[in-house]
């Protein structure tokens, strides 16, 4: 099945649109589990995940989460961990239980051990759905270009790019952690659903790669034209190398 692309004019209308994407799966599903990301992509979406809740009572009581990833060496009290930014961002600010919400640890002392854990977990909770970002380089969750599809959870030295990319939410590059640990590719594949969000015209040459270029690991969203059900929403500007 081809990547079902929706082209929108602006980021407000893709996160309306990614919005009604979850708002049904949790509607059809109270206890379905939601596969969060982070950074700036997926917040329009958690502003109307939030809004709903709150105007219309959608309950994430009984829903799970399972996010994408977390840097190495941050933890829940550092205002740039994901965890931090999935309470500050979402869970702060909704119905969905502490202990239904699963992350990376970023610090575990054994990160094999963590990363073993974590790819038991996902075994047990697939993702209805799984929100996925894309990086200027075609990267998703931090599996960087280069990475096996067959990845399970594992520790990623982070890219120049991908750090030069988050240094905005730093005060410094010397700030931005150098690894990080990830869900693999293969368990982002695993999915029942995913649902991706991009804009901006410094995503355009990853969507173009990622729609219409070959599978290939220098590509990792590439991967995402071999599963059976995935939905791109992106704005005008992010599409604008896409040849149709």
């Amino acid at each position: 099945m081809a990547i079902q692309l929706i082209v929108k004019q602006n980021y407000q209308e893709i996160s309306d649109a990614a919005f009604a994407v979850v708002r049904r799966i949790v509607t059809d599903n109270p206890r379905a589990v939601l596969g969060l990301a982070t950074g700036s992509s997926p917040i329009g979406l958690y502003q109307n995940m939030i809004a709903d809740h709150r105007r219309n009572g959608t309950s994430y009581a009984q829903v799970t989460t399972v996010n994408l990833d977390e840097y190495i060496g941050l933890g829940a009290q550092d205002d740039q961990s994901y965890v931090y930014f999935m309470h500050d961002n979402l869970f702060n600010h909704i119905d969905v239980k502490e202990e239904n919400v699963h992350l990376p640890n970023g610090m575990a002392q054994d990160t094999a051990a963590e990363c073993a854990r974590y790819t038991a977990l996902l075994a047990q909770l697939r993702q209805d759905v799984q929100v996925l970002g894309i990086g200027a380089n075609g990267h998703i969750g931090f599996n960087e270009p280069g990475t096996s599809f067959d990845s399970t959870t594992n520790i990623v030295k982070l890219k120049d790019k991908t750090r030069l990319d988050n240094a905005r939410f730093f005060q410094s590059l010397d700030e931005v952690p150098t690894h990080a640990i990830t869900m693999g590719i293969a368990n982002v594949m695993n999915a029942k659903k995913i649902l991706l969000v991009a804009n901006g015209e410094n995503k355009a040459d990853a969507v173009r790669a990622m729609i219409e270029g070959e599978i290939t690991t220098e590509c990792p969203a590439s991967i995402l034209q071999k599963h059976p059900d995935v939905v791109v929403i992106v704005d005008e500007a992010a599409a604008s190398k896409l040849s149709k």
